[in-house]
C-alpha cells in the first residue's frame, strides 16, 4: 500500500506536528493490566512520542524504549523530561534493536502492526527471547475487524491479529490474559472510534 512505501518519511511527518499525534496519556489496556507486570526493567517496542513508556517510568519502572522515527523519540524524551521520569529512548528500527537475551522483565508492545507475518514472526521471537524467564509480554493490537471502523491500525488485514495468532506466537507462555473485543478508543487523532482490539498478557516459562 501506499502508506508503507516510504514510512520513515510518512511516520516523521505524522509526528511533526506541536501536539501529540496519539496524545500523551498511556494506552487504556495497559493502565488496565499494568499490575500483571513485573517490577523491573520494561522495554516498549515502537513507542512512538513516549506516552506509554513515560506513564510506565511514572508507575516505577525502569523504561527502556525505541522507535524508528526520530521526530518521536525527540518528543518521547521531552514528555519524560516534562514529567519528570527517567528512561533510554532510542531510535532504532526493529531490525537493528539488541534485543539482548534474558534482559527485560517485561516487554510491551501497543498498536505495532508495521509488521508483514514474515516480518512479526521474526520480531516475536526477538520478543520472547529479549525477555528473563518469568518476563511479562503485553500486546494490544487492533483485531481482524478494524477494517470495518477505519479507526486506526494498518489497514491491511494479514497485519491484524486474532487470539490464536497470539498463542500461537508465544506457545510456552502462560497466557494470564486474552480477549477480543470492540471498544471505544480515544488516543489523540491518531486513534480515535470505535475498534476492534485484542489485549494479550503472557508470562515466559522459568
Amino acid at each position: 500500500m501506499a502508506e508503507f512505501a516510504n514510512p520513515l518519511e510518512r511516520w516523521n511527518s505524522r509526528f511533526s506536528r506541536e501536539d501529540y499525534l496519539f496524545g500523551e496519556q498511556p494506552n487504556a489496556f495497559l493502565v488496565e493490566k499494568v499490575l500483571l507486570l513485573n517490577p523491573g526493567r520494561t522495554l516498549c517496542i515502537a513507542d512512538g512520542e513516549g506516552r506509554n513508556s513515560v506513564w510506565l517510568a511514572e508507575q516505577g519502572h525502569q523504561v527502556e524504549a525505541f522507535d524508528f522515527s526520530p521526530v518521536a523519540v525527540e518528543k518521547a524524551k521531552t514528555l519524560a523530561q516534562r514529567r519528570g521520569v527517567q528512561g533510554s529512548f532510542v531510535c532504532s528500527t526493529w531490525q537493528d534493536y539488541p534485543f539482548e537475551p534474558n534482559s527485560f522483565d517485561n516487554v510491551v508492545g501497543v498498536f505495532f502492526q508495521f509488521a508483514s507475518p514474515e516480518e512479526r514472526s521474526r520480531l516475536f521471537a526477538k520478543l520472547s527471547v529479549c525477555l528473563r524467564p518469568g518476563g511479562v509480554l503485553l500486546i494490544q493490537g487492533y483485531g481482524k475487524d478494524q477494517l470495518k471502523y477505519n479507526t486506526g491500525g494498518p489497514g491491511v488485514l494479514e497485519n491484524l491479529y486474532d487470539e490464536t495468532l497470539l498463542k500461537q506466537a508465544f506457545p510456552d507462555f502462560e497466557v494470564l490474559y486474552s480477549a477480543s473485543y470492540t471498544d471505544v478508543v480515544d488516543e489523540g487523532d491518531g486513534h480515535r472510534g470505535m475498534s476492534a482490539l485484542v489485549g494479550f498478557v503472557a508470562r515466559k516459562p522459568g
